[in-house]
This record gives structure tokens, sequence and C-alpha cells, in this order.
């Protein structure tokens, strides 16, 4: 089953006042209609634009929280951000019965020197290739975890066969950032060195950030020039 990629946030919590709030506890937290007036100075000259360090702490008070569907090589790419929390579907734990996958859409039209034939089926372009080349690893995994099963236990077998999953196949995630870690994720992320599909993938939480009713983190984004 070819899916794209997709983000969707699941929730969030704090927002700039909160994080507000929390700067203002090393002094004095009481809101007044002249320190509300002030929230945009504080977040984005006083606290994150502070010579020579911002002061990032009150940003861990901001929470977002999406539903990830992705390819492994990409999952990959989000567990390297250890400041993140992050859950995932796991083929040791489960059988994987979706088969989801994703094939990038600038191989389309792009021919291979020499055709190949893959699962019984000529293929000419290098996104058929990869296409059929994941329909069989789909079918080993499955055809692996029925026959190792008997001898091995299934446990073992759903843990093994996972090896004939190919690196586009893709996993539901559950991630959560707090602002600063999120900061930190789409520093690298949206930077035009990133990979490709990691970097769709943190523009895309970046925009339904924006998208939330009331923008709660209007001034934590313009902080950050976003």
């Amino acid at each position: 089953m070819r899916l794209e990629n997709s983000v969707e946030l699941l929730g969030w919590y704090g927002g700039d006042l909160t994080i507000a709030m929390s700067a203002w506890t090393s002094t004095k937290r009481d809101m007044t209609p002249e320190k509300l007036a002030r929230v945009e100075q504080l977040l984005t000259k006083t606290l994150w634009a502070a010579d020579p360090v911002p002061h990032k702490t009150p940003f861990e008070k901001g929470i977002v929280h999406f539903l990830v569907n992705t390819d492994i090589a990409t999952h990959i790419h989000l567990l390297k951000h250890r400041i993140a929390s992050i859950n995932a579907e796991s083929a040791r734990y489960k059988e994987l019965v979706d088969d989801k996958y994703y094939l990038p859409d600038d191989w389309i039209g792009i021919p291979m020197s020499d055709g190949i034939l893959i699962n019984g089926q000529t293929v000419t372009e290098w996104i058929d290739a990869l296409e059929q080349y994941t329909k069989l690893g789909n079918e080993l995994y499955h055809k692996c975890i029925r026959d190792l099963t008997p001898f091995v236990g299934r446990k073992r077998a759903k843990e093994t066969a996972r090896f004939f999953k190919t690196y586009n196949s893709q996993l539901t995630c559950d991630i959560m950032f707090n602002m600063s870690s999120f900061h930190n994720f789409i520093t690298q992320r949206m930077d035009s060195h990133a990979q490709l599909e990691i970097r769709e993938i943190a523009e895309q939480m970046v925009e339904q950030i924006k998208q939330i009713e009331g923008n709660p983190f209007e001034y934590t984004l313009k902080a950050w020039g976003l």
C-alpha cells in the first residue's frame, strides 16, 4: 500500500503565555495588562535573542505532540533527536500487516540503464523497480514469519523476518517535543542540506503549529524567524 509520509498534530500544551509565565517565575508571576503587552518582546528579544546566550529553559514549558507516518529511513532521522519523546510501531512485537511503503516522487520517469526482472515482472524505470522490490520484500517477510514460527517461535520469527523489510517501509510514530527541543529539530531538519523527506516532515509540523486556533505559539515562532 503506497502512502505519502504524513504529519498530524495530536495536541499541544502551553503556548507563548505559559512560556512567559515560566520566565517571570524568577521575579513575579502576577499577570497584569502591562505584562501581557510585553509577552512578544520577552519571547523574541529578552529570552531567545539574549546575548551572549539565549535563555531557552522557559520554552521547555511549551509542548507539541504529533502522529507521523514515515518511512524507516526518515524514522531514523527522528530517532537521532534524543531530546524528543518517540514511540513507534514495532515489528518486533507485532507483524506489520498493512505493508505501507513510500516511493519518492522525484524518481518518477527516470529510466534504468538496463531492465531487470523482479518478482516475475520486467521493470525499466527505477521507481517501478523500487516498488516491485518492496512488494517482494513484504511477501517474503510474511512467508518467513509463517515458516520460521514452528522452528524458532513466533517472537523470534517476527524479530528476524523484518530483515526483509525495506527502508521505504512505513511506520506510525508518536513524537512529542518541548519547544526548545523542537527548535533544535527544525534547525537541523528544515535546513537545505537535510534529506528531502525529513525536511518535508519538519515543514509540515511547523505549518500545523501555525494553524492552531488562536495561534498560541505566534511569538515563539516569530523569535525563530518563522
